[in-house]
């Protein structure tokens, strides 16, 4: 069936018949492509073995094969000898290594051992130059003259007088309270919160907002 998409060269009249001759004239080609014999030699060249073959230098790496082989087991032979014996130098003795010099350096150190006591004797025995009470004085002193010339009261020194101010009232009450409990002495009357009247609350609510409003400013700026 493959005569049927056969497209000859020349024009026939069956193409069958074409595709036949065609196919039997290629494969006689091929025979004779296969068959024809070369106008060069492609073989490789002949080989010499007296040229591959060099004996001196496979004598030569014997020779040197067999002189490491004897020594191996020439000195293989001398370390079983002396593990199996004691060895014929004796060097046993009761020598003791000492270092040159070692008095010396004994008494470099117990020397620099002074000095390093006397140091530390110094050094608990002195007393300090500058006095720290004084520096908290000077800090205290510092801080009242900041809080005097400052257009506005400082954020801590505002809370420090309000917790001040507090411990201080609640001392007071405190020892008020100790004072009425005593035996022979009269009941008094603490004052609470419930007690104040309402213009003392308005009094102390203002005071309240005028020192967050200082504390803001003195914060924004």
């Amino acid at each position: 069936m493959a005569h049927q998409s056969y497209q000859p060269v020349l024009p026939c009249v069956s193409k069958f018949l074409q595709y036949r001759w065609d196919q039997n004239s290629y494969d006689i080609h091929r025979k004779k492509v296969s068959s024809a014999k070369a106008t060069i030699s492609r073989t490789p060249p002949k080989t010499y073995t007296h040229i591959n073959n060099n004996s001196k230098e496979k004598k030569l790496k014997e020779d040197r094969i067999s002189v490491i082989e004897r020594d191996n087991h020439m000195l293989l032979e001398k370390i079983s000898h002396i593990m199996r014996t004691t060895g014929r130098v004796d060097n046993k003795n009761d020598f003791i290594s000492k270092r040159i010099c070692s008095e010396k350096r004994q008494q470099d150190l117990l020397r620099i051992t002074e000095e390093n006591l006397k140091i530390l004797n110094r050094l608990s025995q002195c007393g300090p130059n500058y006095s720290i009470q004084r520096w908290h004085d000077d800090w205290l002193k510092t801080t009242t003259l900041m809080e005097s010339i400052g257009r506005y009261p400082r954020v801590n020194s505002v809370q420090s007088q309000k917790g001040a101010a507090w411990s201080a009232k609640r001392h007071v009450t405190g020892a008020q309270m100790r004072k009425c409990t005593e035996p022979g002495t009269q009941p008094c009357v603490v004052k609470d919160d419930s007690s104040i009247s309402q213009e003392e609350k308005n009094t102390d609510y203002q005071d309240q907002e005028n020192a967050d409003a200082s504390e803001h400013k003195t914060t924004t700026e």
